[in-house]
Formats: C-alpha cells, structure tokens, sequence
C-alpha cells in the first residue's frame, strides 16, 4: 500500500539543529565528544559516521537529553534543549533494537506516545492510522510484535516515533540488527519517508554505505572531533585526511615524498623513477614533506589506451578473485608498492590472470596526497 501524504496541518516540519562548542568528559579523562560545533538544517538527513568509540553515539545521546554536556549547548530552532530531560525536547528517536513493547499491538505500540500525551481518542486512531499508512503497516495494527518480522518491527518503531510529529527524529544504528537485504531496503523507506514529511533526520551509523546512500550530508568523526563534514560525493572524492579516505570506502595507498607542487597539484617519485601526480589534500604541503598517495580502486583502468592527464603504473598480477558483479585483481609493482583493482565484470572488458604484466593508468586529479 502506498504511504499517504499527512495532512498540511499535521506534517512534522524539520527543525533546525545547532551544536555549539559541545564537550564530553567522563571522569576528567580524555573528552568522549571533543569541542564540536555543526549546524543541521531544517528538513536534513544529517548523519554521524565512525568506528566504534568515535563519540558519535554519546553526541547522539546529548542531543536527545540521555546525557548532558559537560559544557556547549544544543539549540533546537534556536531554543537551548541541553539542560533539559529527554521528554521535554520533544524528538523522535528510533533505537537498533526496536524497543518496541512486546505486550502491545501495533496499534497500542504507535498510539503510546499520543496517549502519554492525553490525546483525545478519536485524534489517536487517524494519527495512528495515518502513520501505519505511511510505514505501510495499516493491515497490521491488531499484530503482536512476536508475530512481525524484525523488518516489521522496525518499522512499528518508526511509526512510534513518527506520530506525534516531532520536527526532529534520532535514528541510532536503527538497521544494524538486520540482514543485508532488509537493511537495504529499510534504507530506501527511511529515505522516502524522510522526503515525505520533511522532519529533520540525525542517523549514527558505522556503516559507510549506508551513510553514503542516504545522507544530504556526514560528519565523520575520529576521537571524539569531527574529521570532516560534507555531502556524500565531497567526503568520497574529495577526502582532506588519511583517516577519512581510509575509514569512507577502499583506498590504496602509497607512500613517498613529495618532489614538487605547483598549485593544486604535486608529484612522488617512486623507487624505480615512476612519477606520481595528484591533488594536494593539504595546501600547505611542501615539497620534500612524506605523504601517503591514495587511489580508489575502482578509479584504476588496466591496459588504458590514450588516457589524458593519466598516472602510469606497471605491475604483475598477483591474484585475481570473482566476486560476481566485480573482480579484483591485486597488482604487485615498483619497488614493494602493491595496489589493489576493482573492475566491472563485463562482456566488453577483458580478464585478465595471475601472472599477466599490465599497466594501469588513472587520472592525476583522483590520486590525492595526505600528510603521513
């Protein structure tokens, strides 16, 4: 059944989140979330993106009144929430483990929130019905949760904290319970229920795929800071640290010293006199500075004819392993240098075997240098 579009008059509005200067320590010791500032828009899909011990769920837990600053504020459309309780900043949250009550329908589960709130009855059943139109769980409302999928379960949680309108919703790691299939497509609903009302989305998440797909823009964090903040395409191809094209996708790298910058642009030389052009991540790198060059695999071509602006590599295929839609092919080269390629598993590009010489070749603008 197709989601239906909530009144005017009832559609949740996004918010506008603010933090500013917001400090977490735990017993005096090291920050947990270090100093951190970030405005989300009204209506954005905002994600928080790092491994594990990054302070991306303890920024979550502040802003949704679990835990309280040791210093900085919270602004939600401009009015400071941080000292104040959970149920009195008036946002949606939406955990990994459902949290759904196991001795409750459908129907009670969602209706909890309005009836907490002394919503007269009759508002309750089309606030309710509305809301498991637009998760598409209508047929659903006399089920106990035993009797869903954890799928369906999820999205009873959704639905919960949907239907009292919140102009912001906290999704922590909603997904990570699920199997990669469902999680895929949990993405896709999450998506278009967020496009549909427009409510102001914060997602944590350690899984860079799923940020990548969903977000209008991530803040990765390292060490309780935010490493970088951009849009999906800014932080994958355009990443200012080692850390942050290591932890976002597959990266190779190679290390070296630069030997000249004009510009943007700088270049390595390898052992074996190979050149190496790319972008200079940092602007202020110097010549003779050590730096790590790093290429995405799949920014690799074996074999390229008449490539403009190309880095040359040659090399000798190491191994070759199918994984159905893709190989890769690990390539060892000059010196101990080894990279590793991704190639679309096509009729009209060749395979090739462990043991062939070949050369690859990419374009200088997608190799970037990192301070090491």
């Amino acid at each position: 059944m197709v989601g239906v579009t909530v009144s005017a008059t009832t559609t949740p509005h996004g918010a506008e989140v603010r933090l500013e200067n917001l400090v977490k320590t735990y017993g005096g010791h090291i920050p947990a979330v270090d100093n951190i500032s970030v405005n989300i828009g009204a209506g954005e899909f905002f994600t928080i993106l790092g491994p594990s011990g990054s302070g991306k769920t303890t920024t979550m837990m502040m802003v949704a009144g679990f835990s309280y600053p040791t210093s900085g504020t919270i602004r939600i459309d401009d009015r400071n929430v941080a000292d104040l309780p959970p149920q009195k900043r008036g946002l949606g949250m939406v955990f990994q483990n459902y949290a759904v009550f196991p001795h409750l329908s459908v129907f009670d589960n969602v209706a909890f929130p309005l009836r907490v709130r002394k919503t007269p009855k009759a508002q309750v059943a089309k606030s309710v019905e509305e809301v498991l139109d637009l998760v598409k769980l209508r047929e659903y409302g006399a089920r106990m949760p035993r009797e869903l999928s954890g799928g369906q379960q999820q999205r009873v949680a959704l639905a919960r904290a949907l239907v009292f309108h919140p102009s912001v919703l906290l999704m922590d790691e909603p997904l990570g319970a699920l199997d990669k299939k469902l999680r895929d497509h949990m993405q896709t609903e999450i998506r278009r229920i967020h496009k549909q009302l427009g409510v102001t989305v914060i997602y944590v998440t350690h899984d860079q795929g799923e940020a990548l797909t969903m977000s209008d823009r991530i803040a990765i964090m390292n060490h309780g800071r935010i490493e970088q903040l951009g849009t999906p395409a800014d932080l994958y191809d355009r990443p200012l640290t080692r850390f942050v094209a290591d932890f976002l996708g597959d990266t190779n790298f190679i290390e070296g010293t630069l030997t000249q910058t004009e510009g943007e642009y700088g270049s390595i030389t390898l052992p074996d006199g190979t050149r190496l052009d790319g972008v200079l991540a940092d602007p202020t790198l110097k010549p003779g500075t050590a730096v790590h060059a790093g290429i995405r695999p799949e920014k690799l071509r074996i074999n390229a004819v008449g490539m403009p602006n190309a880095n040359l590599w040659k090399g000798v295929i190491k191994e070759a392993v199918y994984s159905g839609n893709i190989i890769h092919y690990e390539i060892s080269g000059p010196g101990e240098g080894e990279l590793v390629v991704t190639a679309a598993n096509r009729s009209d590009v060749a395979m090739h075997t462990v043991g062939e010489t070949v050369e690859l070749a990419w374009d200088r603008s997608e190799m970037r240098f990192f301070r090491d």
